[in-house]
């Protein structure tokens, strides 16, 4: 049975540990100490080594008491900023900051969900199977933890990752998304005594930005220019802007061709500023393209979507598929094979100041997390 006052004490005793990215090894040694106290088997992989950061992502192994597919359970670790010095304030059954900062719901609902889980597990006799619990680092800067995760440390072929809000979905698509870095050369001159002499880079970008399609290209694709970096002072031509986007679809036919058009603008432009000048090497145009992460499509009558819905269908809940615009570890996981599911903890507003979770929704998934060993394990033990 759920432990409603403990539940909310280790959330309160997790968010209020500092764990920006790059920055979880303070949490990660707890969490740690946590489970090993409950008989797991741990392991940090060298993840930290490769993106700069001070720890790796954490792997918890529990062999559970009877012989199934091993299940994959993860969340991740590492929290935007303003995430340092988090005060808890619970009121009404909710838990915010104090407004000075984040929460840390994202993700640290999650992990508290998973602690809890394993304590009823073992505390109530359950029947389940071996559990991997993954618990990554630098996921909000581009899932960097994922992307350099010992996979040969992961025996599970499915399972879930908790990073969303909606205790009442299950996350079955989402898209690929490439992230886009130009950089546009012009040539710098004064912009009061010889303009004609320099050749404006950020003009040069404007143009490139203003023939392309941005925001929701269809209901599977989406477009964004979010930076553009450029310039010294007003009375310098510019001779270097950096303009960094993306683009996010359901299809890839559709992501790649997206993709293209706005590197084929940015060419365009500084093709035909070329033709017309005698400079020939200026201006000069870079392009970086790098997949940010794959698309993912479980198919409805997969087990983990089938356990999830009846999972909830015992508990007498609604639960049904839904698809997302945003990305997860999941993503990086169903590309190495392993099909991932997302389900919510009920965590709003991340990223922000007001951002906040209900504690009634933290004892609604892990419930529900219960409910669905009990269904594998049962489903095995036939």
């Amino acid at each position: 049975m759920i432990n409603r006052d403990r539940l909310a004490d280790t959330f309160k005793s997790l968010v209020e540990i500092s764990s920006v990215s790059k920055e979880e090894a303070a949490i990660s040694i707890e969490i740690r100490k946590i489970f090993e106290r409950l008989g797991a088997e741990t392991f940090v992989d060298r993840a930290g080594e490769k993106i700069g950061g001070n720890t790796g992502n954490l792997i918890v192994r529990f062999k559970g008491n009877i012989l199934t597919e091993p299940l994959l359970l993860n969340a991740h670790m590492d929290t935007v900023e303003p995430g340092r010095g988090i005060n808890v304030v619970l009121k009404d059954g909710v838990f915010t900051s104090d407004g000075t900062t984040i929460l840390g719901a994202d993700d640290k609902s999650a992990i508290t969900i998973l602690i809890e889980l394993m304590r009823v597990l073992k505390e109530d006799g359950i029947k389940y199977g071996p559990i991997e619990i993954v618990l990554t680092v630098c996921e909000e800067i581009g899932l960097q933890g994922a992307k350099n995760l010992d996979f040969d440390l992961i025996a599970a072929r499915f399972g879930y990752a908790l990073d969303a809000t909606d205790t009442e979905g299950i996350v079955t698509r989402a898209p690929g998304a490439n992230r886009l870095e130009f950089k546009v050369h012009g040539k710098d001159a004064h912009a009061g005594a010889a303009p004609e002499k320099g050749i404006n880079a950020i003009s040069l970008a404007s143009k490139a930005i203003a023939g392309l399609e941005i925001g929701r290209i269809d209901e599977e694709t989406t477009c964004n220019i979010g930076v553009i970096e450029g310039g010294q002072a007003v009375n310098i031509v510019p001779n270097l802007v950096i303009v960094k986007g993306e683009v996010r679809s359901h299809d890839n036919h559709k992501l790649n061709n997206v993709t293209e058009a706005i590197a084929t603008s940015f060419e365009t432009v500084v093709r035909n500023f070329k033709n017309k000048h005698i400079d020939h090497y200026l201006p000069h145009l870079e392009i970086s393209i790098d997949k940010e992460f794959p698309s993912t499509n479980i198919p409805e009558d997969h087990p983990v979507v089938r356990l999830a819905l009846n999972a909830a269908i015992s508990l007498g809940r609604d639960m049904r598929t839904k698809r997302t615009g945003g990305g997860s570890d999941a993503n990086i996981f169903f590309e190495k094979g392993i099909v991932t599911g997302v389900l919510g903890t009920g965590m709003r507003d991340m990223h922000t100041v007001r951002e906040s979770v209900s504690l009634d929704d933290m004892v609604k998934t892990a419930e529900l997390l219960i409910e669905i060993i009990k269904l594998h394990a049962n489903k095995m033990k036939d």
